[in-house]
C-alpha cells in the first residue's frame, strides 16, 4: 500500500511543484526569444524577488503539511479544519502585503538587485510589478496543493497545473505579438495564469464533497504560530537560495557581464524545472513522514523512506541523463544558437545537471527530518546545502578556473551535503547506517517494541479471522482479561469483513492494513484501506435499521473511535483501555 501511495503522490507532487517554476520557465523562453538579452538579464536580476514569492508560499505549504499531517495522524478533523481556515487567511494577508511592497518599492528593489543602467532598471522593475500582481494566486495555489493531496484530488491538481501552463503560453504570446507590453506584460501574463490555476483547483473547496470546512470563526492565533513554526525550516532553505542567487549574480557580473547573468538565469530556470522531482520527493516525504510519525508507525516509516529514496535516485539519474543529452535543445528554447550566452548556458546546464540525483536524495532526507520533529537538523542542512557550500564553491572555483568552473558549485554542494548528513548520522547513532531507516535517527520512544505490535496486510476473510485469533492471544499475552480480547477480535472481524465485502472492488488492486499495538496500558487498533471513502463513525444506524448494527457494535465496544480520510486512504482508529 505504501509503494502505491508513494507513486501516486510523487507524480502529483512533482507536477504540482511546477506551479511556480513552469511560469518562470515559460517567461524565460518568451523573454529570451522576443525581448532580447537585456530583458533576459533583467529577468535574472528579478529572480530573487520571484523566489521570495515562492518561498512565502512554500513556507505556508510546509507549515500546512506539518500541522495537518500531525492532526490527521491523530484523527483530529476539527483541528485540521482550523489549520485549513487559518492557512487561507494568513496566505491572503501575506500576499497582499507583498504585492503592495513590490509595487510601491519596485525601483529601489531593482537598484538593490544590481540594475545599473536605465534600461535594465526599467525592465527589472516593470517585470517585478507585473509578476507580483499574481502573488495572491501563486501563494494561494501553493497553499491548496497539500489540501488537494490530503483530499485525494491529485487529478484536479494536475489539471490546474496544465491549465496554468496553457494559459501562460497564450498570455505571453498575446503580450509579445499583439499588445507589445514588454517586461510588464510578461510578468502580468504569469499573474493571470496563476489565477487560472487557482480557479481550476479551487472549485473543489466550494463543493459539498470537500472534506475541509472553512470558517472565519475557525481562525486561531495558535494555528498561525504552528504554521509558521512548521514552515520555518522551509523558509530557511528558501531564504538561503534567494541570498545565493543574489550572491551569484554579484559574482557573475564582474566575471562575465550581462552574458553570464543571462546564461545563469537560463540554466537556473532549466535546473529548477527539473528540480521539481526533488521538490516532489520532499513534499511526499514531509507529508507521509509526518502522518506516519504521529501514528507512531515505526515500521511504516522505515519502509516508506527506503522506497522513496530508491525512487528519488532513479528519477534523479533519468533527469541527469536527459539533460546531458538535450542541454543544447533546452537552451535553444531561451537563447538563439548564435546568441552570445548560448554555449555558456549549455555548459552551465550540463555541469549543474550532475547534481540532480544527490539533490533528490537530500531533499527526501531533509523533509523526513522535518516531518519527524528534527527541525534543527533540517535547518542546518538547508543553510549548508543552499547557501554556505554553494557560496564557498562558486567563489573558490570561479577564482581558480574562471567562469567555466563556477557552474560546478551545484554538484559539489549536493555531494558534500549528502556525505555530511550520512557522517552526522554515523556519529549520532554510533553505527554505520546499513539501511534507509537508520538515517531517520528515530528515538526509542517512537512506536513500540516488536512484542507489543501486531500488524498484517489483509486480502481475504480467512486472513481477517486468523488475525482476530492472533489478537486474542496478543491481548492475553499482555495480561488482559478474556473479555477485552474478545472485544478486540469481534471488532477486527466486523470492521475487516465490512471493508472486504463492501470496500474491495473486483478487478481493482485494493489493500487493507490492520495494526494493533499496546502502549501505556492501552490497545490501539488501526484499520487503513484504499477503498472508496466511508466514515463508519458517522454511519450510526437508526432504530429498526439492522444494516450497520455490526459497525455500531464495534464502535460501542471501543473506548474511543476516530476516523480521517486523507491521501485517498480511509483511516479508522479504535482505542481500548486495559
Amino acid at each position: 500500500m505504501i509503494k502505491k501511495l508513494i507513486r501516486q503522490m510523487l507524480a502529483a507532487q512533482t507536477i504540482s511543484a511546477l506551479t511556480v517554476s513552469v511560469c518562470l520557465l515559460i517567461d524565460n523562453i518568451m523573454i529570451g526569444r522576443f525581448l532580447g538579452e537585456n530583458a533576459l538579464a533583467a529577468y535574472g536580476l528579478a529572480n530573487p524577488v520571484l523566489l521570495i514569492i515562492g518561498a512565502l508560499g512554500s513556507t505556508l505549504c510546509a507549515g500546512v503539511q506539518v500541522v495537518c499531517s500531525r492532526t490527521l495522524g491523530k484523527g483530529q478533523q476539527e483541528e485540521t479544519n482550523q489549520g485549513y481556515s487559518t492557512a487561507l487567511i494568513v496566505a491572503t494577508a501575506i500576499s497582499l502585503v507583498f504585492l503592495l511592497v513590490v509595487i510601491l518599492g519596485r525601483n529601489g528593489i531593482a537598484t538593490l538587485l544590481g540594475a545599473d543602467s536605465p534600461e535594465l532598471l526599467y525592465d527589472t522593475s516593470t517585470y517585478m510589478a507585473g509578476f507580483s500582481i499574481g502573488a495572491p494566486a501563486s501563494i494561494g495555489a501553493l497553499i491548496l496543493v497539500p489540501f488537494l493531496q490530503m483530499a485525494g484530488q491529485s487529478n484536479l491538481l494536475i489539471a490546474a497545473v496544465l491549465g496554468m501552463t496553457v494559459a501562460d503560453v497564450g498570455f505571453d504570446l498575446l503580450n509579445a505579438l499583439v499588445f507589445h507590453g514588454g517586461m510588464f506584460g510578461m510578468g502580468l501574463a504569469s499573474s493571470l495564469s496563476y489565477y487560472v490555476a487557482i480557479i481550476i483547483g479551487g472549485w473543489y473547496f466550494f463543493s459539498s464533497k470537500c472534506v475541509f470546512r472553512f470558517s472565519l470563526k475557525r481562525f486561531r492565533l495558535q494555528k498561525v504560530n504552528e504554521l509558521l513554526q512548521g514552515g520555518a525550516p522551509t523558509i530557511v532553505g528558501m531564504a538561503a537560495s534567494v541570498v545565493f542567487v543574489f550572491v551569484m549574480n554579484k559574482i557573475l557580473l564582474p566575471t562575465g557581464g550581462k552574458t553570464a547573468v543571462a546564461a545563469f538565469a537560463v540554466a537556473n530556470t532549466i535546473i529548477s524545472a527539473c528540480n521539481c522531482i526533488s521538490t516532489g520527493s520532499g513534499g511526499v516525504s514531509l507529508t507521509m513522514s509526518g502522518v506516519l510519525y504521529h501514528e507512531e508507525d515505526r515500521t511504516g516509516l522505515n519502509i516508506f523512506l527506503g522506497i522513496l529514496l530508491r525512487y528519488s535516485m532513479y528519477l534523479g539519474l533519468a533527469a541527469t541523463i536527459l539533460l546531458m543529452i538535450f542541454a543544447p535543445a533546452c537552451v535553444s528554447l531561451f537563447i538563439p544558437t548564435d546568441g552570445a550566452s548560448f554555449q555558456t548556458a549549455v555548459s552551465a546546464v550540463r555541469f549543474m545537471a550532475l547534481a540532480l540525483t544527490p539533490c533528490c536524495i537530500n531533499n527526501a532526507l531533509r523533509s523526513s527530518y522535518q516531518g519527524t520533529g528534527r527541525v534543527k537538523l533540517m535547518q542546518m542542512i538547508c543553510v549548508v546545502e543552499n547557501l554556505l557550500l554553494p557560496a564557498v564553491f562558486s567563489l573558490l572555483l570561479s577564482s581558480i578556473f574562471g567562469l567555466a568552473g563556477t557552474w560546478f558549485y551545484f554538484v559539489l554542494s549536493e555531494v558534500f551535503t549528502l556525505a555530511g548528513t550520512v557522517l552526522y548520522v554515523r556519529i549520532k547513532s554510533q553505527k554505520v547506517p546499513g539501511k534507509a531507516g537508520d538515517l531517520l535517527l528515530l528515538s526509542k520512544e517512537v512506536g513500540v517494541p516488536e512484542k507489543d505490535l501486531l500488524e498484517a496486510n489483509i486480502h481475504s476473510m480467512e486472513e481477517v479471522l486468523d488475525y482476530s485469533r492472533q489478537s486474542e492471544l496478543f491481548c492475553k499475552s499482555h495480561g488482559q482479561n478474556e473479555k477485552l480480547g474478545l472485544h478486540l477480535a469481534l471488532c477486527i472481524e466486523e470492521m475487516g469483513g465490512n471493508i472486504l465485502q463492501h470496500g474491495f472492488q473486483e478487478n481493482k488492486d485494493n489493500h487493507l492494513s490492520i495494526r494493533l499495538q499496546y502502549k501505556n496500558n492501552q490497545f490501539i487498533l488501526r484499520f487503513r484501506d484504499d477503498c472508496k471513502e466511508f466514515n463508519p463513525v458517522q454511519h450510526i444506524p437508526e432504530k429498526g435499521d439492522e444494516k450497520n448494527l455490526g459497525i455500531l457494535l464495534a464502535l460501542q465496544m471501543s473506548d474511543e473511535a476516530r476516523y480521517t480520510y486523507s491521501m485517498n486512504l480511509n483511516n479508522l482508529v479504535l482505542e481500548f483501555f486495559g
